[in-house]
């Protein structure tokens, strides 16, 4: 997968660190942390603007509890991932993985997705274990969509979204990703008002998640 720009990662794009001991020096680290693990597997990247200049990561461990946030420079930064890079990828395609809900429904949504041209990504779990190796899916894991989208979904993209959060074996988690922010998808096509939109300030709701002013 290709490497970005380090110093401009996204939400969501997943991170490796040149020297997590350098890089986190000074940070007060949960006893599940691992250092030397952290040498070789991802972090993610988090909407958190309070640091400026710095990027806002997420740790995580092997439970849905496991998990810290704080801050590292850019120049500590050696590689990046974005969600978009692993829907490209196809890395789902492997015998040992084929048995994972999450996965089957992720071969199941991905050409049509594709066919339709919108811009999408795997995040969560899912796209952890694809970018990393590091298999931490289980039977029951949901798949994490990113839907990219820099104006407000057409209602044929949206008919389609919604068809296929629907359709497979695993439940399907889509964010949707606009310039001002995320909120999931599912909310808005509930409400088609209100949603939670997630920003780099702070969690707001909002009638239009596209006009919202940061």
């Amino acid at each position: 997968m290709a490497s970005l720009n380090v110093c401009r990662p996204a939400p969501h794009d997943l991170l490796w660190l040149a020297d997590a001991r350098r890089a986190l020096c000074g940070v007060v680290l949960p006893d599940w942390v691992s250092l030397a693990a952290l040498d070789t597997i991802p972090v993610v990247v988090r909407r958190d603007a309070r640091r400026t200049g710095a990027i806002a990561i997420g740790l995580r461990g092997r439970s849905r509890e496991e998990r810290f946030g704080t801050w590292v420079s850019p120049v500590d930064v050696a590689r990046v991932v974005t969600p978009m890079d692993i829907a490209a990828s196809r890395a789902w395609r492997h015998p040992e993985l084929a048995a994972l809900a999450a996965i089957r429904t992720l071969d199941a949504v991905a050409d049509a997705l594709d066919a339709r041209n919108i811009r999408w990504g795997v995040g969560g779990s899912a796209g952890f274990t694809l970018a990393s190796g590091i298999n931490v899916l289980h039977a029951q894991s949901d798949l994490d969509l990113l839907v990219y989208a820099d104006h407000s979904l057409s209602l044929a993209n949206a008919d389609l979204l919604a068809a296929l959060q629907d359709a497979g074996p695993a439940r399907i988690d889509i964010q949707v990703d606009t310039p001002q922010g995320g909120f999931s998808f599912l909310e808005w096509r509930r409400t088609r008002g209100k949603v939670l939109l997630k920003t780099a300030h702070g969690p707001r709701m909002c009638a239009d998640p596209w006009r919202a002013t940061p």
